[in-house]
């Protein structure tokens, strides 16, 4: 499975924080947004990982993360040149992918929770993560059948047909790339990560994991606090499942000592 980043947009529920910084590259706790979604993925085993990003931050992007070898991971890097929604940026991914499946992670997304289990059952089609929210208005939100199983999912609505988000996480096979080139622009011109959704529902392939643990999308000032409060209870834990944890872990998942991640 390949891993792809989505570290595009411009951050403007953030200003005057993203005038002149990208949001991927804004400090949470004692990391850049951008690590988390990175940890995320090497949690699930993946080290090619594809980070796509708009042309005014591409460099700064590249700076800081290099190569990957120190973090035992390959990063390769992608520019999409007009903001044209999720999908779009996705598109980006699919010479890298080939015939493999993919997680697609948006680089402003942190997840408490490991979900190598869904990695290891993951075979064909398509997963979302989901979350019970308080404000499932700002968020793509499923309705589900009589069976529990996903019926449809709707973007930000006003009414939420449940109190379950969308999460910025995806698995997908490499199919995922046929369904984006059928998708047409929606009411604001972007191709739609839920309408991608959407097609692998109707096919009936489409499967969801509840979550249980935190989460934040860290799109608002709020929700970048809530995020530096789950990244320190975090590192507080001293996690050995990363080398982006904590500063106290010495050696990482490569064997590479902790303080070389800061000259990375």
């Amino acid at each position: 499975m390949k891993g792809v980043i989505l570290a595009g947009g411009f951050g403007n529920r953030l200003k005057p924080l993203t005038e002149i910084v990208n949001k991927h590259l804004l400090p949470v706790y004692d990391k850049p947004v951008i690590y988390y979604p990175i940890q995320t993925l090497l949690s699930l085993g993946i080290r090619d990982i594809l980070v796509v990003t708009g042309p005014d931050h591409a460099g700064g992007f590249m700076k800081l993360l290099g190569s990957g070898a120190k973090l035992g991971c390959n990063f390769y890097f992608a520019v999409q040149e007009d903001a044209g929604g999720i999908a779009q940026a996705m598109a980006r991914a699919e010479e890298f992918v080939g015939q493999d499946s993919v997680a697609v992670i948006l680089g402003d997304n942190i997840f408490e929770e490991n979900f190598s289990h869904a990695v290891e059952d993951f075979k064909e089609g398509g997963m979302v993560f989901l979350k019970d929210v308080h404000d499932p208005e700002r968020f793509g939100v499923v309705e589900f059948d009589e069976a529990r199983q996903i019926k449809r999912i709707v973007e930000k609505p006003e009414l939420a047909p449940s109190p379950y988000a969308v999460t910025g996480l995806y698995l997908y096979d490499h199919h995922v790339f046929d369904i984006i080139r059928t998708l047409k622009p929606s009411a604001r011109g972007e191709l739609e990560v839920t309408d991608v959704n959407n097609a692998y529902i109707q096919k009936n392939a489409m499967r969801h994991v509840i979550m249980t643990g935190s989460w934040s999308d860290m799109g608002t000032f709020e929700s970048l606090y809530e995020a530096s409060t789950i990244a320190r209870s975090m590192a507080l834990r001293i996690s050995n499942e990363s080398p982006l944890t904590h500063r106290s872990l010495h050696t990482s998942l490569a064997g590479v000592p902790e303080d070389a991640l800061h000259d990375a």
